[in-house]
């Protein structure tokens, strides 16, 4: 037993010593320090009128009309994030977003809707792309996509899960993208339920920039977004699109 408990202990402590060993620039061992900025609109000037900017993520999947029919009916601005798998599988809602120019401020969410960060890393089961270079094929890839629906060119960047790396933002910073953070989560990536959803986006108050998803039609949130979006409009709430007004970013996504 002795001799076994001091073998133990000697593979133990030479497994310590080797890990010493290991470049501590050795990126592909290490997880990166993530951040997820938050984004603020400047106060409204108006103290009985809040100011909201409504961002809407357009990752896979199809349209949800119960949102963006509210959006067009009630003339409500917003800014879409949509990336290029999404615009391919949705001529349809193009159609409608070119048609509503004055309406939908169109951004980058990239090219296959992966983190943009570039070392390796999982982010909510979600690879990263991993690279400077992918992250560059991500940003650059979605913006290609929207030119050539005939969108305009995109000033917003907002990547899959909305978490980065600080050399992830200085690069897409200097591929010439204000970064879009956020400051309330209106459906928790679609997974809300309707009446939490509903509850959430309608309790945002002045200076808010709220994300919510425009992507999933089957799922419950949807429902909720869409009541939400009503109240706020009945509130007398102004509605912003993200260029409209000045913002502030964490992290020097916007600055």
């Amino acid at each position: 037993m002795r001799r076994l408990l001091f073998s133990t202990a000697f593979v133990l402590l030479s497994f310590a010593a080797s890990a010493e060993d290991i470049p501590a620039d050795n990126v592909a061992l290490r997880a990166p320090k993530l951040v997820e900025p938050h984004l603020h609109l400047a106060r409204s000037r108006n103290l009985n009128r809040a100011r909201l900017a409504l961002t809407f993520d357009a990752c896979m999947g199809q349209a949800d009309e119960r949102i963006l029919s509210v959006l067009v009916r009630e003339r409500i601005p917003a800014t879409i994030f949509v990336t290029a798998r999404w615009l391919k599988r949705n001529p349809q809602a193009v159609g409608i977003f070119l048609q509503n120019l004055d309406l939908f401020e169109l951004a980058n969410h990239g090219q296959n809707h992966v983190p943009a960060v570039d070392t390796p890393a999982l982010i909510y089961g979600i690879a990263a792309a991993g690279s400077p270079e992918a992250v560059r094929r991500e940003v650059a890839g979605g913006a290609e996509a929207m030119l050539a629906a005939g969108l305009p060119a995109p000033k917003w960047f907002r990547g899959s899960t909305a978490k980065y790396d600080l050399s992830a933002i200085r690069q897409i910073r200097d591929m010439g993208y204000r970064i879009a953070g956020y400051s309330v989560n209106g459906d928790d990536g679609s997974l809300l339920g309707a009446a939490a959803a509903e509850k959430r986006i309608a309790a945002a108050k002045d200076g808010d920039v709220v994300i919510a998803h425009i992507n999933q039609p089957t799922h419950a949130a949807g429902e909720g977004v869409a009541r939400a979006l009503l109240a706020l409009k009945r509130k007398g709430v102004e509605f912003v699109r993200l260029s409209d007004v000045d913002d502030i970013g964490d992290d020097d996504t916007t600055q």
